[in-house]
């Protein structure tokens, strides 16, 4: 039966889940050096209108089409034909709106990987990038967890939000193309710091804001389930804050504004998978665990290493496994239709968890190996040393952030 308040939620849900990857823009753009900010804001800007684009034309319809086998949607709703304001049976939205709210998903996504080589990957190969790894990558993804006939959805999996879906899949891609491309020149020495905190914490703001969006608008209802997922994310961003903001004041002897950020954001991560499965109290464990656990792997196990440049392997990748595991521990017999998790005495959801991170990580890690093999082959992906001393923003651009900065552009050859 149509439902006008559900309309208007889900209609809302999605423009806030939309905002979310500009704000994205804003929360790396501060992290970067003056010179690379713009390029930096263009991942996320440009990444709303390429892969709303592809969503439109062919991604919808492999996410959400008739299954083959449970692996990939049929071409159905190729251009959304059959995508209009009609609402099918047991649902209360129309399935263009169902369609908008599950694009700002599919934006976001690989939004999310640009933290990963920020400062040094052309803009070319960032587009080709972003629009295969949009249709090999997350579509197929999409189809296994969320389309009814996928066969992570049938075989138990929960993923409310985005776990598996957006975070593993994001953060073990971000690890291949750190690998892959290699660290910026001057990583390690003390030459790369942040150049604006003031616009990151402004992203954290707006991400959080979003998130309410992006966890609660996935009840697709207004109903207790949607309230349920809106308090969950918010306990969980708040504990996660104080534990990443408490253990660096113990680390580093200074409470971190940086780090308070990160930590909001790793504990968003941690809970979206579980948003609607778990207790605010079960919330606020998973937003602790998943900042420590995240804080320990960015600080003693990537930095150094690996130039993950903005932490999206940590924070988002190993957010979205630990959140994705400890949904399976957590989840409450009366919010999963009777089988809860392992507290509940449902050992079994654990292991459904584990599978399901495991097959969206290896095939993101090797699904995003090959599409930068492909890419190299038809145009270089990482830019000159010349161009990336000069900044991207005007070596691929020809534009510069701050009226202070150079205003001759580095030809982008």
């Amino acid at each position: 039966m149509p439902s006008p308040a559900d309309s208007l939620w889900v209609l809302l849900a999605a423009i806030l889940v939309l905002l979310m990857t500009p704000s994205l823009g804003l929360f790396y753009g501060g992290l970067v050096r003056s010179k690379n900010v713009l390029s930096t804001l263009m991942y996320g800007f440009f990444t709303v209108a390429l892969v709303s684009i592809q969503w439109v034309v062919l991604g919808f319809s492999l996410a959400f089409g008739a299954s083959t086998g449970g692996w990939i949607g049929s071409l159905e709703h190729v251009g959304l034909a059959g995508v209009g304001m009609s609402i099918g049976e047991g649902e209360t939205i129309p399935k263009a709106l169902f369609m908008m709210f599950q694009m700002s998903f599919a934006v976001i996504t690989p939004a999310l990987i640009s933290g990963a080589f920020v400062e040094r990957k052309r803009f070319g190969a960032f587009v080709l990038f972003t629009l295969l790894w949009a249709t090999l990558v997350y579509d197929p993804i999409a189809h296994w967890v969320w389309n009814p006939e996928g066969w992570l959805f049938k075989d138990g999996a929960l993923d409310f939000a985005g776990g598996t879906v957006v975070h593993v899949s994001s953060g073990i891609s971000a690890l291949v193309c750190a690998l892959v491309i290699g660290r910026r020149q001057g990583y390690g020495n003390g030459e790369i710091r942040h150049h604006d905190a003031t616009l990151t914490i402004l992203g954290a703001a707006l991400l959080w804001f979003g998130w309410f969006g992006f966890n609660a608008g996935s009840a697709l209802a207004v109903n207790n389930v949607a309230t349920n997922a809106l308090v969950t994310t918010h306990c969980a961003a708040s504990a996660a804050a104080i534990v990443w903001l408490a253990l660096g004041a113990i680390c580093h002897k200074r409470p971190s504004v940086i780090g308070a950020a990160l930590g909001a954001v790793a504990g968003l991560v941690g809970i979206t998978p579980a948003a609607g499965f778990v207790s605010p109290m079960s919330a606020i464990a998973i937003g602790m665990i998943t900042s420590a656990v995240c804080f320990f792997v960015t600080e003693y196990v990537v930095k150094g290493r690996i130039d993950d440049s903005l932490d999206v392997f940590g924070v988002h990748g190993v957010g979205g496994i630990v959140g994705a595991i400890l949904t399976g521990v957590f989840a409450a017999p009366e919010l999963t239709n009777g089988s809860g998790g392992l507290l509940s005495g449902n050992a079994t959801q654990v292991w459904l968890q584990a599978k399901a991170v495991l097959a969206v990580a290896l095939f993101a890690g090797v699904m995003t190996f090959v599409i930068l093999r492909l890419i190299k082959l038809v145009v270089p992906i990482r830019v000159s040393a010349e161009q990336e001393a000069a900044g991207l923003d005007l070596s691929q651009h020809g534009e510069a952030a701050y009226s202070t900065l150079p205003s001759v552009a580095t030809p982008a050859v």
